[in-house]
């Protein structure tokens, strides 16, 4: 595995003693691919690959690497263009396993790859993607659709095309393939393969570490803010990795109908972001005074695609459309 020292030294670049700046001791690079269909979008959109390299944040090098093929529910059969695109098989997701199985799978590698290394300097894990789909967008929706519960170091990121345009320029539709390319590497592997993306989003991270460039976070997800109950008596995510609050008491409804997390333990989905205290009317209405979880104007419609959600009526943002679907996860459905 090439270390910073190793890629500097063969480039005759910056020392990697500029790396030291650094804010994490480990940068974990995803690239999730999901269920697509040629030029019209599917919903639900599901994850179907897992892909994840661990990145060790002093030295660069790229310490292990994590891929699970996930099994869709709601789209089982992948299109032609989906296995085309992303080189995914339809055996490959058929002998899958659930999303929720998948993020345990991925805490246990996690934990295993990390474990023995000795006290680090910096401030723990940091997630990167290429663009903020894959946090903000995909897993975040998804997990909330399905009630899953998530790892907290899925609620912030780094979107490597923020420090990738301070360090190099290059516009905001600059793609993947792209920046590699000017960042003086080759592309290795293949296009719209989860891994193989993840695995050159971390060579470009490095190298982006070798030229200086700061990482720091650049998107996050809305927590609602710590009681002192729960700053003095900190809690295990589903998974049993600290840095996470447990979800909270199950109610009496909830009881008589049990959820399952990630990791089989009976409790309630994923919560959702607070509710702005605002005026709402009936989803199907699309009045002005209907808001949005996110706290944005939104409007209603019905879902025409076809699938469990169709024929439903939905109350979003206004980003997204009933033929379209959801953009913003944030979303309430009518009756």
């Amino acid at each position: 595995m090439s270390s910073l020292a190793s890629i500097s030294a063969a480039r005759g670049g910056a020392s990697p003693s500029g790396n030291q700046g650094q804010a994490f001791d480990y940068f974990l690079v995803v690239d999730f691919e999901a269920t697509c269909e040629k030029d019209k979008r599917i919903y639900p959109q599901e994850i179907i690959e897992f892909p994840s390299v661990l990145v060790d944040g002093s030295t660069g090098r790229i310490e292990s690497a994590f891929r699970r093929y996930v099994r869709p529910k709601h789209h089982p059969v992948l299109t032609k263009f989906c296995r085309d695109l992303t080189g995914i098989r339809q055996e490959d997701v058929d002998g899958g396993v659930d999303l929720g199985d998948a993020l345990c799978l991925h805490d246990a590698w996690l934990k295993a790859a990390t474990a023995g290394t000795g006290a680090k300097k910096g401030d723990g894990l940091a997630v990167v993607t290429w663009g903020d789909w894959d946090c903000r967008t995909m897993l975040d929706s998804e997990c909330r659709f399905k009630g899953i519960a998530k790892p907290a170091y899925f609620n912030r990121w780094i979107n490597l095309r923020v420090p990738f345009e301070a360090t190099l320029g290059g516009g905001g539709r600059t793609n993947l393939q792209e920046a590699v390319r000017a960042a003086g590497l080759e592309w290795e592997g293949r296009l719209h393969c989860g891994l193989d993306e993840a695995r050159n989003t971390a060579r470009l991270l490095v190298e982006l570490m070798r030229r200086g460039a700061k990482i720091g976070i650049t998107g996050s997800l809305a927590q609602p803010p710590l009681t002192q109950e729960q700053q003095q008596n900190p809690r295990l995510s589903p998974c049993g990795i600290t840095g996470s609050l447990a979800p909270p008491p199950l109610t009496q409804e909830q009881q008589q109908n049990p959820r399952l997390s990630p990791c089989g333990i009976t409790g309630s989905p994923a919560p959702s972001p607070p509710i702005q205290q605002q005026p709402h009317t009936s989803p199907c209405a699309g009045a002005a005074t209907s808001f949005c979880y996110c706290g944005v104007p939104s409007r209603g419609g019905i879902v025409a695609v076809p699938g469990p959600m169709q024929g439903m009526c939905f109350l979003g943002c206004g980003n997204w459309t009933p033929t379209m679907g959801v953009v913003c996860p944030y979303f309430v459905w009518g009756n």
